[in-house]
C-alpha cells in the first residue's frame, strides 16, 4: 500500500478514533504484528486491519511483511504535521494573550466604585 502525505487534517482524523490511538500508543513502544495489536482490542482482526489501513494511508503507521507476519511500526515523522499545526496555533494564542496582558497592564486599576452591578445600573438608569 502506498503511504500518503501526512497532513494535519488526515492525522487528526485518523487519531480521532480511540482504537487507533491505542494502536499508535502500542506501536510507540516498538514494532508489533497485526495479531499482537489485535489481541487486547475488543474487535475482530479484520476491524483492526481496517484501522491500520487508515493509519497507513495518512502515514502514521508503516508495515512490512516479514515471512508470513505483517509487522507494523510508527513513523514519527508523520506526526510532525500535526505537531507543527498545534505549535503554530499555540504561538498565535500566546502572542494574543501577551498583547492582552500588555493592554490590561496599561489600564488604571479598577476600584469597587468604578464597577457597578446590573442591579445598580437599573436603579441609577
Amino acid at each position: 500500500m502506498l503511504n500518503q502525505v501526512a497532513t494535519p487534517e488526515r492525522v487528526f482524523q485518523a487519531l480521532a478514533v480511540p482504537s487507533r490511538r491505542f494502536i499508535v500508543d502500542r506501536l510507540s513502544r516498538g514494532p508489533a504484528s497485526v495479531s499482537e495489536l489485535a489481541r487486547p482490542l475488543p474487535m475482530s482482526l479484520a476491524a483492526v486491519v481496517q484501522h491500520l489501513q487508515v493509519l497507513e494511508q495518512c502515514g502514521i503507521v508503516r508495515s512490512e511483511k516479514v515471512g508470513r507476519v505483517r509487522v507494523c511500526r510508527v513513523d514519527p515523522a508523520a506526526l510532525l504535521a500535526a505537531e507543527r499545526w498545534i505549535t503554530e496555533r499555540r504561538a498565535m494564542l500566546e502572542e494574543q494573550l501577551d498583547r492582552l496582558g500588555a493592554v490590561l497592564a496599561e489600564q488604571p486599576e479598577a476600584t469597587e466604585r468604578d464597577v457597578s452591578t446590573p442591579q445598580e445600573e437599573q436603579h441609577n438608569g
